[in-house]
């Protein structure tokens, strides 16, 4: 393109344009190969078609530059210009005959969706179809038309097979959710019985305690009793030390009346 600028500005102009529709092409058809619904294949080949046609338009443009600046050119420019535009229509060519390729496969798939995959074999059919007689072409419409109910019939048997699966395993979720129901349900009963035999265990711990202590309060009272008697019996004499309650006072030494002087 630089040394296109050096011959003529115009011709460097439409030269970068067809560059851009060339790259624009190569996207488009990428982008072509990646789509699978025919509808979006068809209106992405209308816009690369107005690419072509843009392409074929500056191809002819420049062209027409060409021939308008041939006689101010030398000799070397001419070849390396007419070069320029032959490798331009090349490629142009290139993108036409992968147009064309996609139209066919597009218009193909089109056939075979509305009209079945053994129009493929049209012409042959068509071959026997003039030899047939009027009788003998009816009864191949009945066959054919039989066939079509037959594939109906299949079509809907194996719909019917899968709303029957469907609704078995619509019922099937629906008992596994009841189940999982009842079972938080009783995870709950058992979480709240967990709750309340606790609460009951630490109610027992703090009556054992308080009767531990009652016991042990006990226990040292009685201590305390058996220390005071048995120091009442050791010492009877001893008055700091008082009677309890209840117990008698311990028998004084008498004296028999008989006893010498």
């Amino acid at each position: 393109m630089d040394q296109l600028s050096a011959i003529s500005e115009d011709l460097a102009e439409i030269d970068g344009h067809i560059a851009d529709n060339f790259r624009a092409l190569s996207n488009g058809f990428q982008k072509l190969e990646k789509i699978k619904d025919s509808n979006r294949q068809s209106r992405q080949l209308e816009d690369l078609t107005e690419k072509l046609r843009e392409c074929k338009r500056l191809i002819k443009e420049f062209d027409k530059e060409v021939k308008t600046l041939e006689s101010s050119f030398d000799r070397e420019t001419n070849k390396m210009l007419n070069e320029k535009k032959q490798s331009m229509i090349k490629e142009l060519n290139s993108y036409v005959a992968l147009k064309k390729q996609y139209a066919t496969n597009i218009e193909n798939k089109r056939i075979e969706l509305f009209e079945g995959p053994n129009e493929g074999y049209a012409e042959e059919n068509g071959l026997l179809a003039s030899s047939m007689t009027n009788e003998q072409l009816m009864d191949h419409g009945n066959r054919m038309m039989n066939e079509t109910d037959q594939a109906i019939e299949r079509g809907k048997k194996v719909v019917q097979d899968t709303i029957n699966v469907g609704t078995d395993t619509a019922a099937a979720l629906k008992a596994q959710t009841e189940q999982m129901s009842r079972v938080v349900n009783e995870l709950d009963s058992i979480h709240f019985s967990i709750k309340k035999a606790s609460k009951l265990v630490k109610e027992i711990g703090r009556q054992v305690a308080t009767d531990k202590c009652i016991m042990a309060l006990l226990f040292l009272i009685v201590i305390g009793v058996i220390a005071i008697i048995i120091v009442k019996l050791v010492h009877p004499e001893n008055k700091d030390i008082r009677d309890i309650p209840g117990l008698a006072p311990p028998v004084q030494n008498r004296r028999l009346l008989w006893s010498h002087s």
